[in-house]
């Protein structure tokens, strides 16, 4: 299994030259089988780019969306196998108690938020919603369970044959611990990464900065790291960089907390860019 990290801050697009290192689109990643499946996790802005390698003769595309926050689904709209009949393009993602994920969808991809209906498509986009028990796409297996996130929010757990990839972009398994981490039956987010080869995962605020924001759906560096030891990961891509963090900011973060943790397991900074494979090396 293939990874490449097409988009790696979080909550708004910060292009500029302090955060060319880390990257400033959001949340976008691109998982590619043996046998050639691609999925896509979330449609940050980073996907209009991810476009341009989508192979000739690709038929199919799974998008798989954690929830549907502007960040997380603002590049859309821009991304071109949308608008080419020859590719079916199947969404996932969480509906609400209320509303379809296809109404919800269509309140961005319509006017004033986009020029274009989502039912004015160059095909018919197949929707399907999330959490729906264990799904096969191609070579790979994949369960989507609710998290620890305003508004229905869900995580990934993806692999193939023996090698896992778990997707936790907007997290707070703290949330509500009077002790981090707890046992994992009491961690959200716990049996999605339990024993994954790579988990890709919020790190958004400084320590600092999560004691004015509890509650607010995410977690600090710190908390990522714990997270993934509690669970066993071999490798941590910790990501999903707030917008106002520089990328010297983020290298003193990353520097100073994992020589305050000391973690057993492998830390890479999520580096728009950033590509490798998932095996027996991971």
């Amino acid at each position: 299994m293939r990874v490449r990290l097409w988009g790696t801050r979080g909550s708004l697009p910060t292009p500029g030259p302090e955060t060319m290192r880390y990257g400033g689109n959001t949340s976008c990643v691109e998982l590619r089988g043996t046998e050639g499946t691609l999925l896509i996790l979330d449609a940050g802005t980073g996907i209009r780019r991810l476009a341009s390698v989508v192979p000739p003769g690709m038929r199919r595309i799974d998008l798989l969306l954690t929830h549907l926050h502007m960040d997380h689904i603002q590049g859309l709209g821009f991304f071109a196998p949308l608008w080419d009949p020859e590719i079916e393009v199947h969404i996932w993602g969480p509906a609400s108690t209320t509303i379809s994920l296809r109404g919800r969808l269509a309140r961005y991809l319509s006017p004033p938020l986009f020029p274009v209906r989502l039912r004015d498509l160059a095909q018919a986009v197949e929707m399907h919603e999330v959490p729906a028990g264990e799904i096969e796409i191609g070579e790979f297996r994949v369960r989507a369970e609710l998290v620890c996130h305003p508004d229905p929010t869900v995580g990934y757990r993806v692999q193939e044959g023996g090698q896992v990839v778990t997707y936790l972009p907007d997290h707070e398994p703290a949330l509500g611990a009077q002790s981090f981490p707890e046992a994992p039956s009491w961690t959200s987010g716990s049996a999605l990464a339990e024993g994954a080869d790579v988990l890709i995962h919020d790190a958004q605020y400084s320590d600092e900065e999560y004691r004015e924001r509890f509650g607010w759906g995410h977690s600090t560096l710190g908390q990522a790291i714990q997270f993934a030891e509690q669970a066993g990961v071999r490798r941590l891509v910790p990501f999903h960089h707030d917008p106002s963090h520089e990328d010297s900011q983020l290298d003193r973060m990353m520097a100073e907390t994992l020589d305050r943790l000391r973690p057993s397991l492998r830390v890479e900074p999520g580096r728009e860019g950033l590509q490798f494979e998932v095996g027996a090396s991971t």
